[in-house]
């Protein structure tokens, strides 16, 4: 059978994509490829998922799609020689890597830049993906059902993809914050430690899930459960003073920052 899909990079989030791509059949994993220079890496992706892997990226590339899963400061070396390989879309979750940089290496090559987040690795992301100059819908289509397969899909023009990376690529990284914040309150106001992380956990995860399903602005959920002069408007003020709505946002501005600095 045909290679169809190469992913270049067999980390986390390469690994999450395959797992979910494989589980639910959108490929097969003999029509998939996946390159890693990690020996110990290689092994276990084909011995889990019974791909074919490789440390030559170029392996990769004989597949009609790509997908670019290395760090962004590992993108010139893993695109060496790969210039004139057949493959006729490239999909790179580079982070801060813009378009036309990617399309300077894979010259009349469809690229489609994309942002998912590492709730992926249990299907519960969401990926923001963005088309240059080449792509046709066909192309979007493949795209939407490869990231499909481990959440949620937006389309939105590049210009946006920074400050997508700065809210839901690391957004992941606050929230697990905040839980690992409440659990330390909740223990500090006398909870067993197992007890408060499981709290924590689960009110998160059942706010998000409330808001997602019934279409509820947050502030208006904020409301319902805040009473005149009760516990919640309590706490909640200790949270304005505290500045942790204006720190959540400084922290969105500054990773989108850094985003536009990797890609420079």
């Amino acid at each position: 059978m045909a290679i169809q899909l190469g992913i270049v990079g067999g980390g986390v989030m390469g690994e999450a994509i395959l797992s979910c791509l494989l589980a639910q059949s959108i490929y097969a994993p003999e029509q998939v490829y996946v390159t890693d220079p990690q020996l110990d890496r290689r092994n276990y992706l084909a011995s889990k998922y019974g791909v074919q892997v490789s440390a030559n990226n170029a392996s990769a590339c004989e597949a009609d799609v790509i997908l670019l899963a290395v760090k962004p400061q590992a993108l010139t070396a893993a695109t060496v020689g790969l210039a004139n390989t057949p493959v006729s879309l490239v999909i790179s979750i580079l982070a801060g890597v813009p378009i036309e940089k990617l399309e300077s290496i894979f010259v009349d090559k469809a690229v489609i830049r994309a942002m998912p987040n590492t709730p992926a690795q249990v299907g519960a992301g969401v990926t923001a993906i963005a088309s240059g100059k080449s792509v046709t819908q066909a192309h979007i289509d493949t795209a939407r059902r490869i990231f499909s397969s481990v959440g949620e899909v937006v389309e939105l023009p590049e210009s946006l993809l920074n400050a997508v990376t700065g809210l839901s690529g690391s957004g992941p990284a606050y929230v697990a914050l905040v839980v690992e914040a409440l659990s330390d309150g909740g223990v500090a106001a006398g909870l067993p430690r197992a007890i408060a992380t499981k709290l924590a956990i689960q009110t998160v995860l059942g706010t998000a899930q409330l808001l997602h399903q019934t279409g509820l602005h947050p502030a208006e959920l904020k409301d319902r459960v805040t009473s005149p002069g009760g516990t919640t408007i309590a706490g909640i003020a200790q949270l304005e003073r505290s500045g942790v709505r204006s720190g959540l946002i400084d922290a969105v501005i500054a990773a989108t920052r850094r985003a536009q600095e990797l890609g420079s």
